[in-house]
């Protein structure tokens, strides 16, 4: 048995149609900056970006920043640049996190690290940091040089606080939600800020984005902690089961253990000791964070946070920017791919 993940309004599937819609055309802008930029007269390089940037992902972060700027009205291009920036900055820290958490799939295709080694897949995430700094730079701006700066630093801080906790069985959630905050919410709250400075709006359309952004972030990352225990590889576009075997604390697991029995919290005590990472085991952890309600509990979790997003942007007047940011939250907490 896994839990149902329903959208919030539960009337229909979301989708991310209409904010492709919206940004279709700016994200053409976008791709190209990300094409011309990723190159280098080292071929290992764009070889390697390549096969990650053109793996399937949805690049969800880029795409939040041209609709906050369509829901604010700007009719320039001066944020594609800094979308692409983003994304540079968002598949710089999957390259490295593959690294670290010695991963073999993304998105159903072998990881980079895989194929052409650690030392390769981490130098080229440097390289695409500084690219993204140089897109930052070139904006002009200091505001926006300054709230982009400041997410990679707390991505980074998130990153390493998540090291930390691995394999810690005492992890309790406020440090995971703190460490979800950091690494994945902070790029989801900075790639809407900057659209609200570029399109010199007021600062509350400023915080209202940022807010959007970050609760939109955290919800994304509970969804996504959840169907690491919910889903399959195909639908997943990841190895089943790798937070379990990484001994990752995700909140599932967390609610899990303080629910659990004697026993049940021995099997964790064990599992996130790296000494029960068997099928076998990943079943039972299945049917743990099912049966104590851990996930049903988190997606609640998420939901929560995604209604908080929606709130954020209701100071905006309608239209189909308000109305695509509020499906892509919808989305956020329902997918399950």
């Amino acid at each position: 048995m896994t839990a149902t993940v329903h959208s919030l309004d539960a009337k229909r599937e979301p989708s991310l149609d209409p904010l492709f819609a919206l940004v279709g055309a700016g994200m053409n802008g976008v791709n190209s900056v990300i094409l011309e930029r990723m190159q280098s007269n080292v071929a290992l390089i764009p070889e390697l970006a390549g096969h990650l940037i053109a793996g399937g992902g949805k690049r969800m972060r880029p795409m939040l920043t041209l609709a906050c700027a369509s829901l604010l009205g700007y009719p320039g291009t001066r944020h594609h640049k800094l979308a692409a920036a983003v994304e540079f900055i968002h598949t710089a820290t999957l390259l490295h996190d593959d690294v670290v958490d010695g991963s073999g799939t993304r998105r159903g295709r072998r990881t980079a690290n895989l194929i052409w080694g650690n030392p390769a897949s981490v130098l080229v995430g440097d390289f695409l940091f500084s690219r993204a700094f140089e897109l930052m730079v070139e904006d002009g701006s200091l505001k926006v040089l300054r709230i982009l700066s400041h997410a990679s630093a707390v991505i980074a801080e998130g990153e390493v606080e998540q090291l930390t906790a691995q394999r810690r069985i005492e992890t309790g959630e406020d440090q995971y939600l703190t460490i979800v905050a950091a690494k994945t919410a902070a790029l989801f709250a900075a790639a809407c800020r900057v659209a609200p400075v570029v399109a010199e709006a007021s600062e509350d359309a400023e915080l209202a984005l940022e807010a959007y952004g970050r609760n939109l972030g955290i919800a994304f990352q509970l969804t996504d902690d959840v169907i690491d225990y919910a889903s399959d590889a195909e639908t997943m576009g990841k190895g089943v089961g790798d937070d379990f075997r990484d001994g990752k604390m995700t909140l599932p697991v967390i609610l899990a253990y303080a629910r659990g029995s004697d026993a049940d919290r021995a099997f964790w005590k064990a599992a996130i000791g790296e000494e029960r990472v068997s099928d076998e085991d990943l079943a039972h952890a299945i049917r743990l964070v099912t049966s104590t309600g851990a996930l049903d509990d988190t997606l609640e979790r998420a939901r929560q946070y995604g209604r908080r997003a929606i709130d954020a942007i209701a100071m905006f007047p309608a239209s189909k920017a308000r109305a695509a940011l509020t499906e892509a939250v919808e989305f956020a907490v329902s997918r399950a791919y």
